[in-house]
């Protein structure tokens, strides 16, 4: 698989009052009609919809209707695959530890590194910082020249 994308793109692809949600668009559509296989997994789709339908964070958050049909527009092309926890994901997700002290907020990024891992994906698309924690992630930003 060549690359993920992280739950921040597509929030900033549902976010209109975002200055970077003309780019999140773009690099979405780039994806969907691409050639490129590309994944998203399970953590992201969950944080997405939970996130994109929250009143409390998103000024004008989306309907669950809307937020779902976001997501089925990202996972219906050919290219596109959804990563999900195999057998051995455990063992996977404890190595991490090792490398990068997990805890409190990092569990979840931990999660998604351990699932990419899992699959063999090594790049990730996210303006998130903290997965440079995970040396075996190459962590690109969709937005950059």
């Amino acid at each position: 698989m060549s690359f993920a994308i992280d739950a921040n793109i597509l929030l900033y692809a549902s976010d209109t009052t975002s200055e970077r949600h003309t780019r999140a668009v773009r690099f979405l559509e780039k994806c969907a009609s691409g050639r490129e296989v590309y994944g998203l997994g399970w953590p992201t789709i969950m944080s997405y919809l939970r996130i994109a339908t929250h009143p409390a964070i998103f000024a004008h958050p989306l309907s669950m209707q809307d937020a779902e049909r976001n997501i089925e527009a990202l996972i219906q092309p050919p290219q596109a695959r959804v990563l999900a926890e195999e057998d051995g994901f455990w063992e996977i997700y404890r190595g991490i530890p090792r490398n990068t002290p997990v805890r409190g907020n990092l569990v979840p990024d931990a999660h998604l590194a351990a699932l990419l891992r899992q699959h063999g994906v090594s790049v990730l698309y996210t303006l998130d910082r903290d997965f440079y924690k995970f040396a075996f992630l190459d962590v690109r930003d969709p937005f950059a020249s």
